[in-house]
């Protein structure tokens, strides 16, 4: 299995690798223009699932910033995508995620699969955010007026990602 990794902007030129298209990105995340290339790709797939995250609108938040674990980050996400392109018949999956600072709207993931039938895409793709949403690797905090403040997953999250393991 062939997987293609890159820190590029989502706004360079589409290509979708398959199987698997995991990327970290540093700017520019267009979910729309992403999940239409995977779509473009993927036209013998019977249902197409995706999710697609962004900086929650709060008052009090002016800034989200996502850091994370360099040596670490790309190897987990492409491990998790291989979990899932084994656990169901994918066509393919798409597992984006920025890094860096964000305002407020700015798009933080996107995660698509393509399968024969729309049950599988939506699983996988459920138990891809479930990962990616409690992951060790990836650091967030939220500039507010007094500062910056780090975020901790909730215990709802770690939940959802338990009901994963068999």
């Amino acid at each position: 299995m062939k997987w293609r990794s890159c820190r590029l902007s989502a706004a360079a030129k589409m290509q979708i690798a398959v199987p698997a298209d995991v990327r970290l990105l540093d700017a520019g995340l267009e979910p729309s223009a992403a999940l239409a290339a995977f779509s473009a790709v993927h036209t013998a797939s019977g249902g197409i699932a995706s999710f697609s995250g962004q900086v929650r609108p709060d008052e009090a938040v002016e800034a989200l910033e996502l850091s994370h674990y360099e040596p670490l980050t790309l190897p987990e996400m492409e491990r998790l995508v291989g979990v899932a392109l084994e656990r169901w018949p994918l066509d393919g999956v798409l597992a984006w995620h920025r890094v860096g600072q964000m305002v407020l709207g700015d798009p933080i993931v996107l995660v698509a699969a393509a399968s024969k039938h729309r049950r599988d895409a939506i699983e996988a793709v459920d138990f891809l955010m479930d990962h990616l949403k409690s992951a060790a690797w990836f650091w967030k905090r939220e500039k507010r007026a007094d500062g910056w403040h780090w975020i901790e997953p909730r215990d709802a999250d770690y939940a959802d990602r338990a009901r994963w393991t068999d």
